[in-house]
């Protein structure tokens, strides 16, 4: 697989369910041993094992949308004291308080650093510099 949004996230987002400035937008970690995402068919959190989400951030902070290019301020850290098992990618998603009705955007398997096995210390995730920054609808 390669970083790319969810297609039911493009659906989101297109049809104004996903308001990415204002809206509660979390990281959590995939162990992709026990769940790999279905980019063509999961749409909510729910349809990722509970035993492959490993860690999950707080809200993403100073996010912007210019040009439809998604970005935010950099996690620092993303998860404290993180131990388990190894990680091989992220998903961005819409926190509703509930993994049945939390919008899945998109994962990220390609980046530095992953796959990631914890330690126990703090794990940061800065995001890219490049154009599409986070994610490009």
């Amino acid at each position: 697989m390669a970083n790319a949004l969810y297609d039911k996230g493009r659906e989101f987002c297109l049809e104004g369910a996903i308001a990415w400035l204002s809206a509660n937008i979390k990281v959590v970690s995939i162990d992709e041993n026990d769940d790999v995402p279905v980019l063509a068919t999961d749409d909510f959190l729910d349809d990722i094992l509970a035993g492959a989400r490993e860690f999950t951030s707080g809200n993403l902070a100073s996010k912007t949308s210019t040009d439809g290019v998604a970005d935010a301020a950099d996690l620092a850290p993303a998860f404290s004291g993180a131990s388990g098992d190894q990680f091989e990618s992220i998903t961005i998603f819409r926190d509703s308080g509930s993994a049945a009705t939390s919008e899945l955007i998109c994962n990220i398997d390609s980046a530095t650093g992953l796959p990631l096995s914890p330690d126990g210390g703090n794990i940061d995730i800065a995001w890219s510099s490049a154009g599409d920054r986070i994610f490009k609808l």
